[in-house]
């Protein structure tokens, strides 16, 4: 896939995301495409505010938009955010191939990245200063963060357990 094709895909990602956002949800979408055809096969974004649920990412969302496959050895999931471990494990777990990222500025660590990787995945990070989608996908979860950290928090599974941290001493 081109220069080309990861903004035209990424930019159905940022408009699912900013779908979610306008709903008064988190803005983070995802789009799954077919490798050989160029085809959509599911488009999705986080619905944690208007599912209740807490496990439907804009990964996940796509997944499930994209119903049933023998496998999903052949295609490319992109996401406006670097996915959490939830939603990398997903990747991991169905084979998909490779990755594009609009946005690793939001998230706290490249852990899922290095997972990724050391899977075989490849992971393609999109350059903000070239991609007017990436640079849109960062500037929309930006704001999101800053006008509802408590709903950032939420969605990220509430910060770290301080039970857990105190386990660890």
């Amino acid at each position: 896939m081109t220069t080309q094709d990861h903004e035209k895909y990424m930019r159905l990602a940022y408009e699912q995301a900013f779908k979610s956002y306008s709903e008064g949800g988190c803005p983070i979408g995802g789009v799954l495409v077919d490798n050989d055809t160029g085809a959509v096969l599911g488009a999705g974004h986080n619905t944690l505010v208007q599912e209740g649920n807490p496990v439907i990412h804009g990964e996940m969302d796509a997944m499930r938009a994209a119903g049933r496959l023998t496998n999903r050895h052949n295609t490319t999931m992109y996401t406006t955010l670097q996915p959490c471990f939830m939603c990398t494990g997903t990747i991991a777990q169905f084979g998909i191939p490779r990755v594009v990222i609009a946005d690793v500025q939001n998230a706290s660590s490249d852990e899922t990245i290095t997972f990724m990787r050391a899977r075989g995945i490849e992971v393609i990070v999109m350059d903000a200063g070239k991609s007017a989608a990436a640079h849109d996908c960062i500037t929309l979860c930006a704001r999101f963060k800053t006008e509802k950290p408590e709903l950032w928090l939420e969605d990220w599974g509430g910060g770290p357990n301080p039970a857990l941290a105190a386990a660890k001493r």
